[in-house]
């Protein structure tokens, strides 16, 4: 059964912003995102001109091409009341890089600090704003997780993922010794120091086996889907999952 008392969230509006990476390659985990906030009693809304949020631009030191992404983003998403993100690395571009982006216009880097405060990292939103621990999960599976770097360093968020992974019936968590490494992705770091890159991947890979867990599981699809090419190179039955699709099992 549900948590008590959800009622009062039966006619509340989220936007979704489902990320370059989730859009384009992972769509499930839209689709478990939206499953989940449903099923809590959000009404979910998808904005079809949504595109990027202008990270990959930003990192790599395109700041105009960044800004004018942005720039959209701000426009899009408006209006919006509350806007759920499955990423850690995109809801902290918009909440702590788009004032960068827009430091000479300030008009704009006012938008952006006011659209700020109603951008959420998906377990942030459930835990924070829909004060929800347990969604109703049934995953009978041996579990680790791995934190992402911006959702852990820059966003703060530690506790509210293992909270909803504790309260799926069936679930066992075992923590990796070394969970707050870095799995190595980084974006174009990835690719601009792939050696140094495969040797971070190493050390977490190591970490994940040594839990004895089969499944991994993250809350942004690139970490994952950096982890899961290693598993496989390696030929390692360990299977990664966004903890949307952890948290829409059922």
């Amino acid at each position: 059964m549900l948590p008590i008392a959800l009622e009062r969230f039966m006619s509340t509006r989220v936007s979704l912003f489902v990320t370059c990476l989730v859009d384009q390659f992972f769509p499930r985990i839209g689709l478990a995102m939206a499953d989940v906030l449903e099923r809590i009693g959000y009404e979910c809304e998808f904005r079809r001109d949504q595109t990027c949020c202008g990270q990959p631009a930003f990192n790599s030191g395109f700041t105009s091409e960044a800004r004018e992404v942005a720039r959209y983003f701000l426009k899009t998403f408006e209006d919006a009341d509350h806007i759920i993100v499955p990423s850690g690395s995109c809801s902290s571009m918009i909440r702590h890089h788009f004032a960068d982006l827009f430091h000479r216009d300030s008009g704009a880097q006012k938008a952006a600090s006011e659209l700020g405060t109603r951008v959420y990292e998906f377990t942030e939103f459930l835990t924070s704003v829909a004060q929800v621990d347990d969604v109703g999960a049934c995953y009978e599976e041996v579990v680790t997780f791995h934190d992402s770097c911006h959702a852990l360093r820059e966003l703060g968020i530690k506790s509210a993922p293992r909270r909803l992974l504790k309260n799926v019936r069936g679930l066992e968590l075992r923590e990796m010794k070394r969970v707050e490494e870095c799995c190595g992705f980084g974006g174009t770091f990835s690719v601009k120091l792939s050696e140094l890159s495969s040797d971070m991947l190493d050390g977490k890979i190591q970490s994940i086996v040594a839990t004895g867990a089969s499944s991994v599981v993250g809350l942004d699809a690139s970490c994952l889907m950096h982890i899961e090419g290693g598993l496989r190179r390696r030929g390692l039955p360990v299977r990664t999952m966004h903890l949307a699709e952890v948290l829409a099992s059922r």
